[in-house]
């Protein structure tokens, strides 16, 4: 049992209990018109919890009886008033009086996902819905659950089992000699599969985006208009904004939500050579700021453009991380010729439209994906994809160079078994505690 409600002071606390002793443990403390055992599933009863005749609240007991529960099993939610000393008390009591323990985070959800309720892809999004800060991250989080990737993926591991069990056969009838599959039939089979499992993997640079949001650093020379351009993003003076150089001495952090996607934006201090030991201090941080960043924007002005030393160190710090290069201030009139991505004036708002949608495509890459797709939003899942796509390139190969059923049938069920684990058919226990400590306790 568990509180499922957070903590603190609100309108309602509700416990959840599940399990065989759920039932009678309520019993031992709730008075009501009728024992709960008695009660019909998916109905509401009022009554009081009482300890030694003395009541500890009036309640509200919601009953769900096995297995037409989220858990598959008996489970009771207790709805009381929302203090945490009535919610503690409550649960103490029916430890005191019952066979029943304290859950732990996520346990109810694993025990949905052990009683086969939902796989483990679904578990997970169960965790994404909750930590949604956007709703295309909600929606992504709700088709996850609602089956899609899982369905996907199924369908693929039909289809992978339906093409080995030809080689599995043949395997019985080695000394025959018999060929139940044409080799270029089957890999023909493997490359559709294959490209599906890429289309899968693709999707991958949009999901994380969609579920994690993107870290956006926002660089440059002193100056040049950076802590304006983040102000004007969040439609609100967050930074100080000075004439004077080197006004930012450290990294300002903010988040935005552009068209659903999360935007977490860093304002960095101007990065150049100081003898000022807090402006080195904010300058060494600008760039541990550009290492983790997704995607950086260099901003230049229309008087100093783009300093080809910093564009260098920014890629020196930031392989990986794509460069959009900013020139500010083109209402004083640009006079000089820059290679620039986007013009703007933060003080007119000219151009920022256009940067603000060069900013979402950005982020998302150039997929024309969206979160009503089968997308692929969790690292677990893209790595047993690759394991995947690994084993069926190493098949094609085993084909191509005519070697024994043996070793095609080790591909295949290597395959198979990275697909399993998506879904949790395999899972080592180790991965799936990983998975459910993360939880919040109660879910």
């Amino acid at each position: 049992m568990a509180l499922a409600t957070p903590p603190g002071i609100g309108a309602i606390s509700v416990i959840r209990l599940s399990g065989p002793n759920s039932i009678p443990a309520i019993d031992n403390v709730f008075s009501g018109k009728i024992k709960i055992k008695e009660a019909k599933s998916h109905t509401i009863h009022y009554g009081n919890i009482v300890e030694n005749d003395e009541i500890i609240d009036d309640v509200l007991v919601s009953v769900f009886k096995a297995p037409n529960s989220y858990t598959a099993e008996d489970s009771i939610e207790i709805s009381t008033h929302g203090s945490p000393l009535i919610a503690q008390k409550i649960i103490s009591l029916i430890i005191n009086n019952g066979e029943v323990r304290l859950a732990e985070p996520g346990e109810f959800t694993k025990r949905a996902f052990l009683n086969s309720r939902i796989d483990l892809t679904q578990a997970e999004a169960v965790a994404d819905i909750i930590n949604s800060r956007t709703l295309v991250s909600l929606r992504g989080a709700r088709n996850q659950l609602g089956g899609l990737l899982s369905s996907r993926v199924v369908s693929l591991r039909e289809r992978l089992v339906n093409v080995s069990s030809f080689i599995e056969l043949e395997l019985d009838f080695a000394e025959e000699d018999i060929e139940l599959i044409r080799r270029n039939d089957l890999y023909s089979k493997i490359i559709d599969i294959l490209v599906e499992i890429k289309g899968l993997l693709d999707s991958y640079t949009f999901g994380k985006v969609i579920r994690d949001g993107i870290n956006v650093a926002i660089v440059g020379e002193p100056n040049v208009g950076k802590s304006s351009l983040l102000n004007y993003l969040l439609k609100e003076s967050r930074a100080i904004v000075s004439e004077i150089p080197g006004t930012t001495r450290d990294t300002i952090k903010e988040e935005i939500s552009f068209d659903g996607i999360l935007i977490r934006l860093f304002d960095t201090a101007g990065i150049r050579f100081s003898e000022d030991e807090i402006e080195k201090e904010g300058v060494e941080r600008s760039r541990d700021t550009v290492r983790n960043a997704d995607l950086i924007l260099f901003v230049g002005d229309v008087n100093v453009g783009f300093a080809d030393s910093l564009s260098t160190e920014l890629r020196e710090l930031n392989s990986s991380a794509k460069i959009i290069k900013i020139l500010n201030k083109t209402d004083l009139g640009v006079n000089k010729t820059f290679f620039e991505d986007f013009k703007i004036s933060v003080k007119t708002a000219d151009g920022m439209t256009q940067l603000l949608e060069g900013l979402k495509k950005s982020a998302l890459s150039e997929g024309a994906y969206t979160e009503k797709d089968a997308i692929v939003t969790n690292i677990r899942h893209y790595n047993c994809l690759v394991k995947a796509e690994e084993n069926l390139k190493k098949a094609l190969k085993t084909i191509s160079e005519n070697y024994s059923g043996e070793f095609l049938a080790s591909d295949f069920r290597a395959a198979e078994i990275a697909l399993a684990e998506i879904i949790g058919e395999v899972t080592p226990e180790e991965i799936l505690n990983n998975i459910f400590s993360k939880f919040c306790i109660g879910k």
